[in-house]
């Protein structure tokens, strides 16, 4: 036997048949009537020990293999072929000379994908070299583009991944003075839209905000982040201490058009320490929950539209007294909006009971109990939404 030459780029598209068959007669027979075909290269191998390092290197779409050869039987190397990850998958078409259904029964147990009684006839073996060749560079085709695709997914998870752990480390950390600040931020999927923050404007005020973009993945989490940078660098044309400013500043600043079709909802409070007062504007997002001990909890409602979608000269501020030891609890609409496992969908008052079950607890444990509901409904610790929430206890 020669050896075999390595394909070429230009026939990486074509047909490549090896026979392994130790009759150097049938294998001119085969080489004849396979000659002229274009786009094909043939090679033979008659030692059938050799068959598998031959198949290494030629790369056969096809193989042709006898049955009834020395030294090796031939449904034990289609065994081997079948074993080995460089022959694994290439069609094999058993020759033989009898045609036994026996035989035929055993071929395609072992691992053959077509039986032929030698010598068939030219158009036959053609037919059958073509289907088969063309089904295997399908294969290929199909595996091929499946790498591809887990390359793409295994790099975009860890761009997804890179821009969570950036997400979170702007994330502000829990404060215990001059008020209690809990959170809890879980993205439905890898990365969210969600973001938020609190921290002092100056000695005396403190803003607290929560904001929710369209979407999930890279691109909102950008828009999410951008804002976030925005508000505390204070890159806006606005007053900081007015709500409403805020709010319509981010109005005309992020049109959606500008910035891919995404908005996004927020709320944004100023906490006046001196006047023990909380001023609030928001767009189109769920409604802050004040809660005064003693008192029913009261709903701080947004009451301007998705920030980004409109032209909108009507923000509001909003204020309320808050009474020493009170709780504000800000969200993203994914704490409430929960699609339960019977396949009906949790309302905003059943969201509210469990919020009023849970407010006597630490902010922290507030927190994880609610998520526990949610997950609980949900059926499911994967919820639909990014689950985002923040507790301030404000003091005594």
């Amino acid at each position: 036997m020669s050896h075999p030459t390595p394909v070429s780029n230009e026939l990486s598209n074509g047909i490549r048949v090896l026979l392994v068959d130790d009759q150097e007669i049938i294998g001119k027979a085969v080489e004849l009537m396979l000659k002229g075909e274009a786009g094909l290269e043939f090679f033979h191998v008659t030692n059938p020990v050799e068959a598998i390092p031959a198949a290494i290197k030629f790369k056969p779409t096809i193989i042709l293999q006898d049955l009834v050869m020395p030294e090796v039987d031939g449904l034990t190397l289609v065994k081997f072929f079948r074993a080995h990850p460089a022959t694994r998958e290439v069609p094999i078409v058993v020759l033989s000379s009898k045609e036994e259904p026996i035989t035929k029964a055993k071929a395609f147990e072992v691992g053959a994908n077509d039986y032929l009684v030698k010598l068939p006839d030219r158009l036959e073996l053609l037919a059958r070299v073509r289907y088969h060749s063309s089904g295997y560079r399908h294969l290929l085709e199909r595996n091929e583009a499946y790498k591809q695709i887990e390359a793409s997914r295994k790099t975009m998870a860890h761009q997804i991944q890179s821009a969570l752990k950036y997400v979170q480390s702007l994330l502000p950390q829990p404060m215990d003075t001059p008020v209690r600040a809990r959170w809890n931020y879980l993205p439905c999927t890898s990365l969210g839209g969600d973001t938020f923050n609190y921290y002092m404007l100056d000695e005396d005020n403190m803003a607290i905000f929560l904001l929710d973009v369209t979407g999930h993945g890279l691109d909102s989490a950008f828009l999410s982040v951008s804002v976030m940078n925005v508000l505390r660098s204070r890159a806006l044309d606005a007053d900081f201490l007015d709500p409403a400013s805020v709010t319509d500043g981010l109005n005309k600043a992020f049109p959606m058009e500008n910035y891919g079709g995404k908005s996004f909802t927020i709320w944004y409070g100023v906490y006046s320490f001196s006047k023990k007062e909380i001023a609030w504007s928001g767009g189109g997002h769920p409604p802050a929950l004040l809660m005064c001990p003693g008192k029913e909890i009261e709903l701080l409602e947004s009451d301007g539209p998705i920030i980004g979608i409109m032209p909108w000269e009507d923000f509001v501020t909003s204020r309320r007294k808050v009474t020493p030891g009170s709780r504000l609890f800000v969200y993203s609409d994914g704490c409430h909006e929960i699609h339960l496992a019977d396949g009906r969908e949790w309302t905003f008052a059943e969201f509210l009971d469990v919020v009023k079950q849970n407010r006597d607890l630490e902010s922290g444990e507030s927190l994880t109990r609610l998520l526990a509901t949610c997950r609980s409904l949900a059926g499911t610790d994967v919820l639909d939404d990014d689950f985002t929430a923040t507790i301030l206890d404000f003091p005594r």
